[in-house]
């Protein structure tokens, strides 16, 4: 299904995932990006308050951002984010966990100085396979109307 901005609608909801996460993408993202003793080894993760081998809180935002991309994004005239207003990590996601979860649209407005665009902010929430919430981000999204699709080449 092919989405424009008219289609985000308060209170539309997109499902995310699943997606099994493996302790080898935990510790590929922690070497590269974040290398934290908890992020790099099992032993480490344990005896830390996080329990065992945990994703990076930015590895769980990646994730949320291809689940975004594989679910709606990809289907849609998006142009631009715009910001995030909000994350929160309140649960660690372990090595074997697997996540899913739903964007809400929230809001949806005309930009004010690009008409032919239109932002929407977005709530994320993904949860493990226990169902408890493990990430929360609210960000802002640029998307382009049908009219401005209708015309361009």
């Amino acid at each position: 299904m092919k989405y424009a901005f008219e289609d985000f609608t308060p209170g539309r909801r997109f499902p995310l995932g699943p997606k099994t996460v493996t302790a080898q993408e935990i510790i590929e993202f922690a070497e590269e990006f974040d290398p934290q003793p908890m992020h790099l080894s099992e032993e480490a993760g344990k005896a830390s308050i996080l329990g065992g081998l945990a994703a990076s809180g930015w590895h769980t935002c990646g994730m949320l951002m291809r689940m975004t991309v594989d679910s709606y994004i990809s289907h849609s005239p998006s142009q631009a984010g715009l910001g995030i207003d909000y994350v929160e990590w309140k649960r660690p996601v372990l090595a074997g966990d697997t996540l899913s979860g739903t964007s809400t649209v929230m809001e949806q407005r005309v930009s004010r100085s690009r008409p032919e665009m239109g932002v929407v902010k977005l709530r994320h929430e993904l949860q493990n396979q226990r169902g408890e919430t493990v990430c929360v981000v609210e960000l802002n999204a640029m998307l382009a109307t049908a009219a401005a699709e209708a015309i361009a080449p």
